[in-house]
């Protein structure tokens, strides 16, 4: 059985973790592909909510390996932390796998982060400082820690004074202790240590045994290096073709793409957001949906369902089924919104230009449906639903050419909905 991909279709915070929780029982194996603890994926259970940063979503499920792949970038003492708190409420955490090819997030990566931010005044991306753009630009500078070398002191703190000479002019106010920072990151990888392995043959074999394999993504493909929207975005490719490139996966093993997508849009940080809303609209939407960030805190900006963004989404991706979250968000709208144009220059555009004051420049053009106006966290199969929420959904796959097949109704694992 081949590999599935559950990505992000806008900015992140779609419900990724939700979905893949849901995924989970069905797979062997989930692999996180990319990213950093800058990520944050939630998931109610009975037992509680869950937020993971670095551990996969698979993690609740008990009978599924979960590994950390290469593409990730791993802060060891915030991952060695957020085992710990796993298993204080009583989570398995002996079936993580962690990639020894993944770099480390090092504590001055973060202090990196917070100067070049504040460097970029105006310009700021809107970054959480966890130090994950620094860290990616140290891998693809060569200079970076992988987490094989946290098992070897010796190779540790060879890399580490490396990287302080070449961070000289950024890092004179900071903490830079090699001394204090080996020996808390020899302290976390006491911790990890039995999960260090080479991860990517671990995933190979699993698919050669004809099992299932689920690729968890963290972000959204709006927030790509390449193909998002460039300079406010993340500093990895969480798309389909990233997601093999961390998981060590080929792109013909892999025969799912899930692109997971709200019920409407939202964006934490910079950069142009075409169908942001900034009324009490925009903010009923964020009170009804907990527009909140997960790791963070801060608020979100919302706005109606992108479907130009999202068309381009799942193009770019070749997503063969979307998710779609939070529809119950709706419950209490007499009227929706969804965008399936842009207009530039009086001229219609029919995807995401690269250059961001042409994209900060489109307006755009909606249709506008009828809500249900009830609630539907308690439907439990597609028979349960209005006409007007099915409508709605239908909506969604018309203006983005892809169906859809599941549908969240609240945020527990009951509440998500196949549809026929």
């Amino acid at each position: 059985m081949p590999a599935a991909i559950i990505l992000g279709g806008q900015w992140g915070d779609e419900g990724k973790g939700k979905i893949t929780d849901a995924l989970a029982p069905t797979a062997a194996m989930v692999v996180r592909a990319n990213g950093g603890s800058n990520a944050g994926h939630t998931v109610e259970t009975p037992d509680g909510v869950f937020k993971m940063h670095l551990v996969p979503s698979g993690i609740l499920n008990p009978d599924c390996i979960c590994v950390i792949g290469a593409g990730v970038v791993i802060d060891p003492i915030g991952l060695a932390n957020e085992l710990t708190g796993l298993e204080q409420r009583g989570v398995d955490t002996r079936n993580l796998l962690i990639s020894d090819r993944a770099h480390v997030v090092l504590p001055f990566h973060m202090a990196i982060d917070r100067y070049e931010e504040t460097l970029r005044e105006e310009r700021s991306i809107g970054t959480t400082l966890r130090g994950i753009g620094p860290a990616y630009a140290d891998k693809v500078s060569r200079r970076g820690l992988r987490v094989g070398d946290l098992l070897d002191a010796g190779a540790m703190r060879q890399t580490i004074e490396h990287q302080l000479r070449m961070h000289g002019q950024y890092l004179e106010s900071a903490e830079t202790d090699i001394d204090a920072m080996l020996e808390s990151l020899s302290a976390a990888a006491d911790k990890l240590g039995p999960s260090i392995c080479a991860a990517e043959q671990r995933v190979q074999d699993t698919l050669d045994a004809g099992k299932r394999v689920l690729v968890e993504c963290a972000q959204g493909v709006m927030l790509d290096i390449d193909y998002g929207t460039y300079p406010y975005v993340t500093s990895s490719s969480p798309s389909a073709a990233g997601a093999c490139q961390g998981a060590g996966i080929a792109p013909m093993q892999v025969d799912r793409v899930i692109g997971v997508f709200k019920a409407y849009s939202t964006r934490v940080g910079s950069g142009p957001m075409p169908t942001e809303l900034h009324d009490d609209t925009g903010e009923l939407i964020r009170k009804r949906g907990r527009e909140y960030g997960t790791t963070t805190g801060r608020p979100r900006r919302t706005g109606w369902f992108d479907a130009v963004a999202a068309r381009s989404a799942c193009r770019l991706n070749g997503v063969s089924e979307i998710a779609l979250t939070l529809t119950d968000v709706f419950d209490v709208f007499p009227e929706i919104s969804v965008a399936t144009s842009y207009q530039w220059n009086g001229q219609p555009l029919g995807y995401v230009p690269a250059n961001l004051d042409d994209y900060a420049a489109v307006v755009a053009e909606y249709q506008t449906t009828t809500g249900w106006l009830q609630d539907i966290t308690g439907a439990r199969r597609q028979a349960d639903l209005p006409a007007g929420a099915l409508a709605y959904v239908r909506s969604i796959g018309d203006a983005t050419g892809v169906e859809v097949s599941m549908m969240g109704v609240g945020p527990a694992r009951e509440q998500l909905i196949h549809l026929q």
